[in-house]
């Protein structure tokens, strides 16, 4: 018998984020920076043409998928996205923090935050 956490630590799939799925498919694919510039734009172009519930949705399932893959080394974590989620990006150091900022609909640094 192999080891498992008893609380709820569910494979990830594209059938336990169905939602975040979607989402990468529609924002996370291959002309993604022609089109968006980059990843933490395309969420807020994502919040933007999403009605409210669908952006709930996948704000609340980037958050589970954050937690799950938590302390995963960004290798493990850019097989997750694009081997299981259908994303076609693979993520940087700091793309999780500015991902999750962006779904919050806060700026992800200072610089974004002052508009002159």
């Amino acid at each position: 018998m192999s080891p498992s956490s008893p609380k709820g630590n569910h494979e990830i799939s594209a059938a336990t984020f169905p939602a975040l799925r979607s989402f990468f498919r529609g924002y996370f694919h291959q002309d993604m920076a022609d089109e968006y510039g980059t990843l933490e734009e395309a969420v807020r172009q994502f919040c933007e043409d999403a009605d409210t519930n669908e952006r709930k949705t996948v704000a609340g399932e980037w958050s589970r998928f954050v937690a799950q893959t938590k302390g995963k080394p960004l290798a493990a974590i850019n097989t997750i996205l694009t081997e299981k989620l259908g994303s076609a990006c693979r993520l940087e150091p700091d793309d999780i923090e500015k991902i999750s900022l962006a779904f919050e609909g806060r700026p992800a640094s200072r610089e974004e935050s002052r508009e002159e």
